[in-house]
């Protein structure tokens, strides 16, 4: 029989707590509305970001605040011969990245050996540069460099290691998407890191 009392008095509490709910209807209804506006609103896609994500999965690694129109650049070091690339982007309208131009110093594996289209090719120096150029990518798959490419993005000036926040040797997805806030949370922001 005593056992049976403190089930009853869990119960009864527990009426007496929805009881109290009842009641003071007025002071909860807002503040479970604000709640559930708050938990939903953590997965709403609204902050426009280059997303650097985790193979082709999906996981966001890190993440660049970019609007369309913005401009960027990866630079690296070419594995096998040893010199600079550089290759410059822009956003277009429907989120998708746009090669502008390509500038490099040697033929061969890998490299582009002539413009396309209406793509202009020359000779400056010991650089060849294709520019005029409007390749247009959903999105780009980069193997990070481990030992030599040192591939790195440049935003409004300032360079960022991209091994830095997605480690060497991994194979990440850039893309153009919106994120929400729960993503912004769990991955790195390249600027404020």
């Amino acid at each position: 029989m005593h056992q049976r009392d403190g089930a009853d008095r869990g119960i009864l509490s527990g009426l007496s707590f929805m009881i109290a709910i009842k009641k003071s209807g007025k002071i909860w209804l807002p503040i479970i509305f604000l709640l559930v506006i708050i938990g939903v609103s953590l997965f709403i896609p609204f902050k426009e970001a280059l997303v650097f994500e985790y193979q082709n999965q999906g996981k966001i690694m890190a993440y660049l605040g970019i609007k369309i129109k913005d401009r960027f650049t990866i630079r690296y070091t070419h594995s096998v011969h040893l010199t600079p690339v550089i290759e410059d982007y822009y956003v277009n309208e429907k989120n998708e990245i746009v090669q502008t131009k390509e500038t490099y110093e040697r033929f061969g594996i890998g490299m582009p050996n002539n413009a396309i289209g209406d793509e202009i090719f020359t000779h400056k120096g010991n650089k060849y540069i294709i520019s005029n150029m409007h390749r247009v990518f959903p999105y780009i798959d980069l193997r990070v460099g481990q030992v030599v490419a040192n591939h790195t993005l440049i935003f409004k000036g300032k360079s960022y290691r991209i091994a830095d926040f997605t480690g060497e040797g991994t194979w990440v997805r850039m893309k153009v998407r919106k994120i929400n806030l729960w993503e912004m949370m769990k991955g790195v922001n390249i600027i404020g890191r």
